[in-house]
């Protein structure tokens, strides 16, 4: 059965942010994983490199990761069960972690501007 793309109704904002903490969740350098409730914490976030970021293999163009410093977007995410964020760690839920963004094209910038 196919999952329908963001059934929560979230914004572009909102969706950019969880499509990229999902990418970090993915990593277990970037995260780790939570055996007991499934969430997955995030240890750090990437640093500004120009104009992008790096995520493992992907670059990340900054604009698309301006939501991470938005207090708005986490507070929707924690409201609608995809994320907890409190003055130490973000985590994404397990419903955070499988939510079907629909989010392409973040990685659209060259890989020659490492």
């Amino acid at each position: 059965m196919l999952r329908k793309i963001n059934p929560l109704k979230l914004n572009k904002l909102q969706l950019r942010t969880l499509a990229i903490a999902q990418l970090l969740a993915s990593s277990s350098d970037n995260s780790y994983r939570d055996k007991l409730n499934g969430d997955a914490t995030i240890l750090y976030l990437p640093t500004l490199h120009g104009d992008h970021v790096h995520i493992g293999g992907n670059i990340i163009k900054s604009g698309d990761i301006s939501g991470f410093t938005n207090p708005s977007v986490w507070k929707a995410l924690e409201r609608k069960g995809l994320a907890r964020n409190d003055l130490v760690d973000v985590a994404l839920t397990d419903s955070g972690l499988s939510y079907n963004t629909g989010v392409k094209g973040l990685s659209n910038l060259s890989a020659d501007r490492k």
